[in-house]
């Protein structure tokens, strides 16, 4: 099924049915379809045609998809943009990508010899008669990098991996017409798009759009709407499953929860299902393998701690340094391989060699595979720690200090070491109400983990630094190490 011609397929099967909504706007599918025919013709009349570049800068709104899809129809390819990044942030983004337009809230101009234009002009457009565009070879969505190692890099997916991530997405999560999503992540990455607005359109569901997640109505809307499941990163769950004791929320609706964009702790996992009574399903995936990769089965033995089994259509395997597969039980690189793994870095050939080699996605990732064929991930290559000779895996020691009571957040860095050549130091924030201290925490740690693998330090802060899509922030803890040690 072509997603571009979802529009349309879903106006003709159920003109009438629920599609996509938010805080103020609400969709059927014939007015969705409507919507998109309406910018279509706004985008053509501003000359934007196949193989073009569309920017899309907006916050989470149906105006988002609508775009989307509207460029979609016309051949263009999408690359979203964070609209909290500065001026000069976006125009790396917006130069790089060769954008020939782009949308933002109110057509501000962000770089001068780009055309912007207000996203009130998606309305505004005569309705394009043409019939979708259909190229599964073509690019369809350019997807920034977070960027944590120099300037961010355009991933380059086209129809073809979004189809094939789609249909992957559908089976695993078993997601049908009956199902509601409601999206809280933020469009400008690849799983709010994939996971929360295409996989449940494509299988005739509805979607509803919050422009971010806020613990103070997230429950409430979940009683009132009545999803079935939604997706979030950890530090989503740690919060709620910080709320006090007394709040009990009604969330019979929903079906599943869907855990990813970092590992979370086996702990945290347990706890959350056992409180509020609805399962979490921890997924593995990166922008380059278009969103997911593995998924503890929906309908089978989940393993908390662990991401899964690798989805329909797609394999894994973990390599040594020099790209040699090794056994199972072994610790090495995550490798992926399927329909969905990306065409390479947009104009960086080097970057793209060095990542796609024989057919292989290399992730960066470090990770084992137990006997039953589940991944386990346990850090990024370029965060392993060589302390002595030794390699330590920060997500162990992570774990280790999310089992001690009242740890909100925990995360691991190597420092350089004159001697070692680095050495564990850790930071934690604890919930309120939960007193602690770095010697308590050091006790905790020495009565479960060798001696080497031991924090150095355990600094206590209020609250982990966060990126854009709501992942601790290692390198802004490395910075902060810098200016605080000697």
């Amino acid at each position: 099924m072509r997603f571009s011609m979802l529009p349309d397929m879903r106006a003709v099967a159920a003109p009438d049915a629920p599609c996509i909504a938010d805080a103020t706007t609400t969709l059927s599918n014939r007015e969705f379809h409507s919507r998109v025919l309406a910018a279509a013709g706004a985008f053509a009349d501003l000359g934007i045609r196949s193989g073009d570049v569309v920017a899309i800068m907006l916050p989470n709104q149906v105006e988002f998809v609508v775009a989307m899809f509207a460029a979609w129809r016309l051949g263009a390819a999408v690359t979203p943009i964070n609209p909290g990044l500065n001026s000069k942030e976006a125009s790396h983004q917006i130069i790089d990508s060769g954008s020939k337009l782009l949308i933002n809230d109110l057509g501000e101009t962000v770089v001068a010899d780009i055309r912007t234009v207000p996203v009130a002009a998606l309305q505004e457009g005569p309705n394009h008669a043409d019939a979708p565009f259909d190229e599964p070879a073509a690019l369809a969505l350019l997807i920034y990098t977070s960027g944590t190692t120099g300037l961010p890099k355009g991933v380059m997916l086209d129809h073809a991996n979004i189809e094939a991530m789609i249909d992957m997405g559908r089976q695993s999560l078993k997601v049908t017409v009956t199902d509601h999503c409601l999206l809280v992540l933020p469009l400008f990455h690849v799983n709010g798009i994939v996971v929360s607005i295409l996989t449940p359109l494509s299988a005739g569901g509805r979607v509803t759009i919050r422009k971010r997640f806020d613990i103070d109505t997230f429950f409430a809307d979940v009683k009132q709407l009545r999803p079935t499941y939604f997706s979030a990163v950890p530090t989503i769950y740690v919060l709620l499953n910080a709320l006090p004791v007394a709040v009990q929320p009604d969330t019979s609706s929903l079906r599943y929860g869907i855990c990813g964009a970092a590992p979370a702790s086996a702990e945290l996992l347990m706890e959350f299902e056992a409180r509020y009574g609805f399962p979490l399903v921890e997924a593995y995936g990166l922008s380059e393998g278009t969103c997911g990769s593995t998924i503890n089965p929906i309908g089978g033995p989940r393993k908390a701690g662990t991401v899964g089994l690798p989805l329909a259509g797609q394999r894994i395997a973990i390599a040594d340094l020099h790209g040699m597969h090794l056994p199972q039980g072994a610790t090495g690189e995550v490798l992926v391989q399927g329909p969905n793994v990306m065409r390479g870095y947009l104009r960086k050939p080097e970057e793209t060699a060095k990542t796609l080699i024989d057919g292989w996605l290399h992730t960066g990732d470090l990770g084992r595979i137990d006997e039953d064929g589940y991944l386990s991930i346990v850090g990024r290559l370029k965060e392993m720690i060589i302390r002595g000779g030794e390699n330590i895996y920060p997500k162990e020691i992570e774990d280790v200090l999310y089992a001690f009571p009242g740890v909100l957040e925990a995360a691991v860095i190597g420092a350089p070491h004159k001697t070692l050549g680095e050495i564990v130091i850790a930071y934690v924030a604890l919930r309120p109400g939960f007193a602690g201290t770095p010697v308590a925490l050091e006790e905790h740690c020495a009565e479960r983990l060798t001696r080497y693998k031991r924090p150095a330090t355990i600094n206590l802060i209020e609250s982990l630094p966060k990126n854009a899509v709501g992942k601790i922030d290692k390198p802004k803890l490395r910075d902060l190490w810098t200016l605080q040690s000697p």
